[in-house]
């Protein structure tokens, strides 16, 4: 997205040649943001990079039925537990484990005309994983559905140490922003004198997008699931006012 604004700042003369009525005018109006006279031209300039993730997250749990509240709790419980352990087997640090969310909840048979009726309960446990090795990660979502986890999203892919990406894209924005500046100056006859301002406008880290979700059943895994890390594009927008003359 492009966004021009041209602003004339003209010197102004000294107040005691102006007439009253243009004196009172003068007091009441908003100054240019620059003493030296010229014309003020903003630009808006996004600048990128490229890195490829480094950090897998992935969010797994179980989801167990019971007919009353105890017994599905017990059983979800159970399946954690197997989960957690084939976890740790497959050398996810625990520091690197943590519960997202833990649910209970009734379920009805519904019939014209009559009170819903509580045929059940349905309890639901889920942790999220978070490691560096994404190489790891197809092993670690089979290592999950053979221990039971038949509810699965991700992985969620993405940077861990993004500042001196960002620190590139910034820089690149700023190029990118002069360039412009120099394309608009020479166009109106006019070259730029100098940056006023850099405001930053936003950021992209290279965090996680929206994953794929996989509903996987208990079952053994004959090969591993294939990820692939590809790139991620960090990103960072920028507003930079210039003086022209």
């Amino acid at each position: 997205m492009r966004h021009l604004v041209l602003l004339a700042a003209a010197a102004v003369p000294a107040a005691t040649a102006l007439p009253a009525a243009a004196l009172a005018q003068q007091e009441t109006s908003v100054l240019p943001m620059v003493s030296a006279s010229g014309t003020l031209l903003d630009v808006t300039a996004e600048g990128r990079t490229t890195r490829v993730p480094d950090v897998a997250t992935i969010r797994a749990g179980v989801v167990n039925q019971g007919a009353d509240a105890a017994g599905a709790l017990a059983a979800n419980a159970n399946a954690m537990t197997r989960v957690l352990a084939g976890l740790k087997a497959a050398g996810i640090a625990q520091r690197d484990i943590a519960t997202a969310n833990v649910q209970l909840s009734p379920q009805y048979r519904y019939q014209e005309n009559q009170p819903p009726v509580i045929t059940g309960y349905q309890a639901t446990n889920s942790v999220t994983i978070r490691f560096r090795d994404i190489a790891r990660a197809g092993k670690v979502l089979d290592a999950l559905v053979a221990q039971g986890a038949n509810q699965i999203e991700g992985p969620n892919l993405s940077i861990g140490e993004p500042d001196a990406a960002l620190d590139e894209a910034r820089t690149d924005a700023v190029k990118r922003a002069r360039a412009r500046a120099d394309l608009y100056a020479r166009a109106a006859g006019l070259r730029v004198l100098r940056i006023v301002s850099i405001t930053e406008a936003g950021q992209d880290a290279g965090g996680p997008g929206q994953p794929p979700m996989l509903m996987a059943r208990a079952m053994a895994m004959k090969a591993d699931t294939p990820i692939v890390a590809g790139e991620k594009d960090i990103t960072a927008t920028l507003q930079v006012r210039f003086l022209l003359g």
